[in-house]
């Protein structure tokens, strides 16, 4: 099953910048809390799932 979401070039871009800072400030939250930790790991996992979100958005 697909499901089909248009953007405008406008809307691509900012869900794409805000993906990208939210995952760097998991990353870094991560980070802060100890990069060794569960928490920490959790955190670097989340954030670079969500900075990489977009690129799995096809805009046409």
């Amino acid at each position: 099953m697909t499901t089909s979401v248009e953007l405008s070039e406008r809307q691509y871009r900012l869900l794409d910048t805000t993906s990208k800072l939210v995952g760097l400030a998991l990353v870094a939250a991560g980070l802060e809390v100890g990069s060794g930790t569960l928490a920490g790991i959790a955190l670097a996992v989340a954030g670079t799932a969500c900075a990489t979100a977009t690129v799995f958005i096809t805009n046409e």
